[in-house]
């Protein structure tokens, strides 16, 4: 069950986030165009860039998650939650105005210094979650993540087909309403009592990740969801280019895709969670989710029609139980007190992650992909990415009969 007067609150928080992963949902039909044309190259050539846009938000990211995890416990989860999605308004903005493709690394990294929304919203779940109810809860997150992906990029890709700069203005209006709807209607979750002070020394990203190891059964789970965040930038990093080079998708069918994506992933968080996490359990749903995952990644990385990339997604993302699964296994075993500290060092997890693994997965589809490859193989990174799937899994068993 929810705590009093939870219900309510977490509708709020699932608004807000609904509206967030629209706003990014959006710009990832057009982003590669908008590259090619900034740089008056080719897809192959785009991917490169993209990979280090996502380095400069996520490193940024990266350094900035244990501080604004920390000021949450310090102050509330809602005013940092606001300032973030401030922070992605003003970011769109800058890419959707961008005369050269530098512009877009200010903009990315205004978004990483500001990216707290999930990092705040795990924690605000946290609070107003019982410990038993807290992995479904936690789904959904995915459940935003999942409808925002439905209506966001089907809205990008059919902006994007008139006007390259459109989706990145309707992501920007779409980040200032919702931080306007959470300034007016979200409540804070944060009871005064449950507050701690701000500890500087907490604030380093090393800091907050060495925390990870004063819980015995969280540090192997936390390197094991480290290699699933990074082994899923084989898809989320290169979905669009993959796609275009292989199947010469436009962007209104890398739009459909995704929001296909997002059906799927709402379909499996919103609903198969809450029905087999407590059927089969969190240690049995986070294997059965990797391997899920693992076998997705290798049919993607051999697909040769179309209609499979839509066929593979279904095994794809019902390893999806995994995450959330992960998640509430991990916040069983971290007090009341320090829920924002472990969200905190999960998104640091999550944000070295995305440091290397954009960088690793588009590298790895642009060298296999531009003339002087060895040979011609654009599934590379799904194999990557699948290789470090499925050394998750042996590092999540290992993890839970070592605290058996």
């Amino acid at each position: 069950m929810i705590k009093p007067k939870g219900q309510a609150a977490l509708g709020f928080i699932f608004v807000t986030l609904l509206v967030d992963v629209m706003g990014f949902g959006i710009i990832i039909p057009v982003l590669p165009k908008l590259i090619q044309h900034l740089i008056h190259g080719t897809v192959s050539e785009a991917a490169p860039y993209a990979g280090w846009l996502l380095f400069a938000y996520a490193g940024m990211q990266f350094l900035c998650s244990p501080i604004i995890g920390n000021l949450s416990d310090k102050f509330g989860r809602r005013p940092v939650l606001l300032s973030s999605l401030l922070g992605f308004g003003i970011d769109y903005l800058f890419l959707a105005f961008a005369p050269t493709v530098w512009w877009l690394f200010v903009g990315r990294i205004i978004a990483g210094i500001t990216g707290a929304s999930f990092t705040t919203a795990s924690a605000y779940i946290a609070d107003i979650s019982t410990p038993e109810k807290r992995a479904a809860n936690f789904g959904l997150v995915g459940v935003a993540f999942g409808i925002g992906f439905i209506l966001g990029p089907a809205i990008g890709g059919f902006l994007g087909a008139y006007n390259v700069r459109f989706p990145f203005l309707a992501s920007a209006a779409l980040a200032f309403l919702n931080a306007a709807y959470g300034y007016f209607i979200l409540p804070e979750s944060l009871s005064k009592e449950n507050r701690r002070p701000l500890d500087f020394k907490r604030c380093s990203p090393w800091g907050t990740l060495l925390q990870l190891r004063k819980y015995k059964a969280v540090i192997g789970l936390a390197f094991s969801l480290f290699l699933v965040y990074f082994a899923v930038q084989a898809v989320q990093s290169v979905w669009p280019y993959y796609t275009i080079e292989k199947f010469h998708w436009s962007e209104r069918q890398i739009g459909l895709s995704l929001a296909f994506v997002g059906l799927l992933i709402a379909v499996v968080q919103g609903g198969l969670i809450r029905v087999v996490i407590p059927k089969i359990g969190q240690e049995r749903s986070i294997w059965i989710g990797l391997l899920l995952y693992t076998l997705g990644l290798i049919l993607f990385a051999f697909a040769s029609k179309s209609w499979m990339m839509y066929a593979f997604l279904v095994p794809y993302c019902l390893g999806g139980i995994a995450g959330p699964a992960l998640q509430g296994y991990m916040s069983n075993n971290v007090p009341a007190t320090e829920q924002g500290e472990l969200q905190g060092g999960l998104t640091s997890l999550a944000s070295l992650s995305s440091i290397f693994g954009p960088l690793v997965m588009l590298w790895s589809f642009h060298y296999f992909t531009e003339p002087g490859a060895p040979f011609q193989f654009a599934g590379a990174h799904f194999v990557l990415g699948a290789i470090l799937m499925l050394a998750s899994t042996l590092l999540a068993v290992r993890s839970f009969k070592k605290n058996v």
